[in-house]
């Protein structure tokens, strides 16, 4: 669970990259709610019991937090379509 919050975290990431450039932004319609279903998948990676190091499931929820932030910023800056 770990490792799959840590490359959803990372992919969802590089796909909000992407999203900056310009005539690219609608992009975030679709990388958000994915980020946020990264999110979700982090916290109860986190939460879990059985495992000692919780470094992939941190780099999963800080990436998916910048991504739906910057990406909700993104769009309220381009209205939307941008």
């Amino acid at each position: 669970m770990q490792l799959l919050s840590m490359v959803w975290g990372i992919s969802v990431g590089l796909i909000m990259i992407v999203a900056f450039f310009p005539c690219l932004g609608w992009i975030n319609w679709i990388n958000i709610p994915l980020a946020l279903t990264g999110l979700i998948i982090s916290l109860i990676a986190i939460t879990s019991n059985n495992q000692t190091s919780k470094s992939g499931s941190v780099i999963g929820i800080v990436c998916c937090s910048l991504a739906v932030f910057l990406g909700s910023i993104r769009l309220i800056a381009g209205a939307g379509i941008f």
